[in-house]
């Protein structure tokens, strides 16, 4: 029983730690937001489905993120608690944000570099927080890896330029923010994540992400 109980709570610890660090993404992507020099390709997708239905943006990205959800499972990856946690709460902490935000929008393209620069140093702290749980990916990266998976012939970071490409353009097509920033998103945020990721010896690769089944057959034991 004890063993079954420590079980229990290393898993409620770990999603404690799921939540705290999609917190802490969350905030990152916020301030990208509020940076006010042009959206990533998902953030524009979600803010132009936002711009053209009754939804917000955290409620946009929640659909969205539920959608990829099905769409992860009918390509056979692997889900989490994690991906679930991430699915139904990220859209919404970003929202959060954005309404709590004091600041007036800002104007400077310089102080926008800036502050997108450290939501990306944020993003990468908040997933390496939330992978470190071992409980699956975020909804996008499966899709990105289920996609990458089915086109073999192609590597991976051609994937998911086309896959960004793709999301951009529905993004802009639906209105939403394309500037500057846009393209530092692009290119500079995996640099951002890598660095942040080199600082504190983390290699995300070497995790072996558990699934949904697979947590519930720990938690049954005993």
């Amino acid at each position: 029983m004890m063993k079954t109980n420590n079980a229990w709570a290393r898993t409620a610890l770990e999603w404690a730690r799921i939540v705290a660090g999609l917190m802490v993404f969350s905030l990152g992507v916020h301030l990208t937001i509020y940076a006010h020099i042009g959206l990533a390709p998902w953030d524009c997708l979600g803010m132009g489905l936002s711009l053209q239905t009754p939804l917000n943006y955290g409620q946009a990205m929640t659909c969205m993120a539920l959608v990829i959800l099905a769409v992860d499972l009918m390509l056979g990856e692997k889900i989490g608690f994690g991906t679930v946690i991430d699915a139904l709460l990220t859209g919404n902490f970003v929202q959060m944000f954005n309404d709590l935000n004091p600041f007036p929008e800002n104007q400077s393209v310089g102080l926008g570099v800036l502050i997108m620069l450290a939501g990306f140093v944020l993003m990468a702290l908040g997933m390496m927080i939330y992978m470190r749980c071992a409980q699956g990916c975020g909804p996008r990266d499966s899709l990105l890896l289920g996609l990458g998976r089915r086109m073999k012939s192609v590597p991976i970071g051609a994937v998911e330029i086309l896959l960004w490409a793709a999301v951009l353009l529905l993004g802009w097509a639906l209105g939403g923010s394309v500037g500057i920033g846009t393209l530092i998103s692009t290119l500079g945020a995996g640099a951002v994540m890598q660095l942040v990721y080199s600082v504190f010896r983390f290699e995300p690769r070497a995790i072996r992400q558990r699934s949904i089944p697979e947590i519930l057959r720990l938690l049954k034991k005993q």
